[in-house]
């Protein structure tokens, strides 16, 4: 009798992301996951112990394809701003697996690449050492906020986005104001939550690292 194929981490991890393109972290699961491997879900825990661990692999992947293409250039500010538009862009291609990066982190490679072009780039800032952690530490949950948001609101169908736009219009355009003055007053000029992303990525970055910036004696 023939011995059912062993799957490599890799093509695990490929048919992960395959099947996260399509669904969402809720509804993934390892059973079905071992089905579109036409395996069971033991034969995958000997890979990865849990969901968790396997969700922190695949998106450590997408940091790991971010990290490849960057090479660190200018100063401080610019290595970091540099990087965090890689990983941005990185994720745009896959936001299921920007959203699970949020959730759930990373624990391999590329989370350590990410880790040390981090505090590299800090250290030539010239904060403190014992400063350099806790700024480290902002600045990530920043970019896994903003990241993991934006990736929320492209993951939305067509006809989502329309009922959205639509709820928003009636929500800014109608607002009473008398109870809502000054959304009456700017309602012309609000502008939902999916416009000028990366102008917003960049702009809420960049108040971040003139934050530390402002710290360095």
């Amino acid at each position: 009798m023939t011995g059912r194929r062993r799957w490599s981490t890799e093509e695990i991890l490929d048919t992960a992301a395959e099947l996260l393109r399509t669904s969402d972290a809720e509804s993934f699961s390892v059973r079905k996951l071992a089905a579109a491997l036409g395996t069971d879900s033991s034969s995958l825990y000997r890979h990865f112990r849990n969901k968790t661990e396997l969700m922190r692999a695949v998106a450590d992947r997408i940091l790991l394809a971010a990290m490849d293409g960057y090479r660190p250039e200018g100063d401080w500010k610019q290595r970091v701003t540099t990087m965090a538009l890689h990983l941005r862009e990185a994720f745009g291609e896959q936001p299921q697996l920007a959203v699970i990066w949020g959730r759930y982190g990373s624990g391999g490679n590329g989370s350590r690449l990410v880790m040390e072009e981090v505090l590299q780039a800090l250290r030539t800032s010239g904060l403190p050492d014992q400063e350099i952690p806790v700024r480290y530490h902002r600045i990530v949950i920043l970019l896994a906020a903003l990241i993991s948001s934006e990736a929320g609101v492209s993951t939305i169908t067509p006809k989502e986005y329309e009922q959205g736009m639509e709820q928003f219009r009636v929500a800014v355009l109608g607002a009473d104001p008398e109870r809502f003055p000054a959304l009456a007053y700017f309602a012309r000029d609000v502008r939902p939550l999916g416009a000028d992303r990366r102008a917003a990525f960049e702009e809420i970055l960049a108040a971040q690292l003139a934050h530390i910036e402002a710290q360095i004696v």
